[in-house]
């Protein structure tokens, strides 16, 4: 049976999804169950994972000056790591957490090593991936440098409008940059 995780390895790669070569990558995930405000890496430990999220949401956050902030959402049928901790062993600069029960696809860094020197398939799906994490990141700065919170506010509405249904409005006004009172008054002027 075809899963939603190998149509989205092999959408990235570029590959079908009968691919033996997509299977072994596939085959190496294990499987890692969250549960809500469970952590999958905690600011200061090290990323065991490099992961696909299979269902829930996961939120990157740090803590500045006492407060959290919201750096990335990560939601069902995307990747996801603490990139740099996982890949280097340092200790993360931010948190991973379940903010709704997840299910996980999970690769550890010895089979992720192995995978990016032998697995064609997994390298132009890894570079691909990175790609498109370089563009959204780009335009996420940009964004927040030349657009009103309103504005983001309404980007975020044409663009993800599943996540307004699904995340908690304190963890959006983060997302964005905007305080949850000023966040409030947007949602009630646009709907």
């Amino acid at each position: 049976m075809e899963t939603d995780f190998l149509k989205y390895l092999s959408a990235l790669a570029g590959t079908s999804t009968q691919s033996e070569i997509l299977l072994d990558v596939e085959n190496s995930f294990g499987y890692l169950e969250l549960k809500k405000n469970d952590f999958l890496v905690r600011q200061n430990e090290i990323c065991p994972y490099f992961c696909y999220l299979e269902s829930g949401i996961l939120q990157h956050s740090v803590w500045v000056e006492g407060d959290e902030k919201t750096t990335y959402l990560a939601l069902k049928n995307s990747v996801t790591s603490s990139l740099k901790s996982f890949l280097t062993g340092m200790p993360s600069r931010k948190s991973i957490k379940a903010i709704f029960d997840c299910k996980l696809r999970v690769l550890d860094l010895e089979n992720f090593n192995r995978l990016n020197q032998e697995n064609t398939v997994f390298k132009a799906f890894y570079h691909q991936l990175i790609e498109r994490q370089i563009f959204l990141i780009d335009d996420y700065r940009i964004d927040l440098l030349t657009l009103s919170p309103e504005e983001r506010y309404q980007k975020l509405l044409a663009n993800e409008p599943n996540l307004i249904q699904q995340v908690p409005l304190h963890y959006l006004s983060s997302f964005l940059g905007i305080s949850s009172r000023h966040m409030s008054r947007i949602r009630s002027q646009i709907k």
